[in-house]
């Protein structure tokens, strides 16, 4: 797998969670508007439900039902393909019957039920899967996922399309309320066969560290470095939430992207790619994931 195997890049974007009608089909739109005609392949994301919210009293969403009939409507009225979370492996099924990606939380990553109900419901629809390596995981710790995804592809005696199964990076834990990330970690990952995205909003997330303690802070300001950084490091998509008002978003507001500057940025992103795409390569391609013994 290499960096740039196609020409698209995979693009996730929207508001963390689905907080109303009105705001999902604005973002939804702004997005269409803005990324028209550029080489990605856009998802429209949004969480139907933020089970792991910092405080008892965080805004978790519509819930399932609601919230996937929401996503519906965004499809009617944009025709984007849709990504969201699925948060017990017995929602697998129902979410893959509306969404064209599914999306294992961080948290998740491990629980070998949801990866398998995941890769079940996406083959049968013909969906794509993203598992989002836990901030608890070294990179070529997130061989076992893939292992346990390749299982499933056996067991039912059925392949997905090609880059349907996609690993995402948000960091390592370092310290307190910080994550760091090893730009390594996309090549490494890349070793195992599968397309590595950059989620470049939780990259840059702290949590419980807005004030009081009740909610997630972030520091937005190191979002664009980041994501140039990964892009450069041969990342296969990116993963960024985005909000028309960040200060008034009801979930991750300190992550969030602003939507007016989504389209220009994804844009100078893309030069980044192209640029290392056409570097030539000096050394050889890693031909397999990093040892237990570290990067270095």
């Amino acid at each position: 797998m290499t960096a740039h195997t196609h020409s698209k890049m995979t693009l996730i974007a929207g508001p963390c969670v689905l907080e109303d009608e009105g705001l999902v089909l604005e973002v939804a739109q702004e997005l269409k508007r803005q990324l028209s005609g550029l080489p990605v392949e856009l998802y429209f994301k949004a969480s139907f439900d933020k089970a792991n919210r910092t405080s008892i009293d965080g805004f978790r969403g519509p819930g399932m039902r609601d919230g996937l009939s929401l996503l519906s409507k965004v499809r009617e009225k944009t025709g984007l393909p849709l990504l969201t979370d699925f948060h017990s492996a017995d929602q697998a099924m129902a979410v893959a019957e509306v969404v064209d990606f599914l999306q294992i939380p961080a948290f998740l990553c491990r629980q070998t039920d949801m990866i398998v109900a995941g890769a079940e419901a996406a083959l049968k629809f013909g969906r794509r899967l993203n598992v989002k390596k836990g901030q608890f995981l070294a990179p070529w710790d997130a061989k076992n996922i893939v292992e346990k995804v390749r299982a499933v592809e056996v067991k039912v005696g059925k392949q997905g399309a090609p880059e349907w199964f996609c690993l995402t990076e948000r960091g390592v834990t370092m310290g307190y309320n910080t994550l760091v990330v090893d730009m390594i970690g996309f090549q490494c990952m890349q070793t195992f066969g599968v397309p590595v995205i950059y989620d470049a909003t939780h990259s840059i997330q702290m949590p419980g560290a807005a004030p009081g303690g009740k909610s997630t802070g972030g520091k937005r300001e190191y979002l664009e470095t980041l994501a140039r950084a990964a892009m450069a490091a041969g990342a296969n998509g990116l993963f960024m939430e985005c909000h028309p008002r960040p200060s008034e978003a009801k979930s991750d507001g300190p992550n969030a992207f602003y939507l007016e500057h989504v389209g220009t940025f994804v844009k100078q992103l893309l030069e980044i790619r192209a640029l290392v795409a056409g570097q030539p390569k000096l050394l050889p391609e890693a031909k397999a994931a990093m040892p237990k013994g570290g990067l270095r």
